[in-house]
């Protein structure tokens, strides 16, 4: 549990995982690889972070809320697995960040996300990447990241 251990002395507590306000589930494993579901800025079951990058939200608040899609995306990886030891490597995050038309800066909002698993997993945190910025996400979440894991099989 040398992972968990981490994200705790990073002063970092790892929520339970976010209920799905749909129909689907938070993870699916298929082999090694770990499709971890898109996951919004949800902090004690309340979505925190809504509204445009560029409009009502600014760039700092919109990666405060991609940091926190990542934490989720770590606790849905986490209910799966048990062990967050088990994941091998961080292969491609597709992020959404909902924004106004004229904002430039998806790629800086992510980059929060990739940052934040880069320094959890190590060299096994680096990965591919989609940012795509979009006129509108569900409930009007600021930002949605979906992940896939490269995981020990079970």
């Amino acid at each position: 549990m040398k992972i968990e251990q981490k994200i705790k002395d990073m002063g970092i507590e790892l929520p339970k995982a976010p209920k799905p306000a749909a129909m689907y589930i938070p993870a699916k494993q298929l082999g090694n690889a770990l499709f971890i579901s898109g996951q919004i800025p949800i902090v004690d079951g309340k979505l925190v972070y809504v509204g445009k990058a560029g409009g009502e939200r600014t760039l700092e608040e919109a990666q405060e809320a991609a940091r926190i899609c990542a934490i989720n995306i770590i606790a849905a990886a986490k209910e799966h697995l048990v062990d967050l030891d088990n994941v091998r490597n961080v292969v491609k995050l597709q992020a959404f960040v909902n924004s106004t038309a004229n904002f430039d800066q998806a790629h800086l909002v992510v980059n929060t996300a990739s940052e934040l698993l880069y320094t959890i997993f190590g060299e096994a945190g680096r990965h591919a990447r989609t940012a795509v910025s979009t006129n509108m996400l569900p409930m009007n979440a600021t930002v949605e990241i979906e992940a896939i894991f490269e995981v020990n099989q079970n």
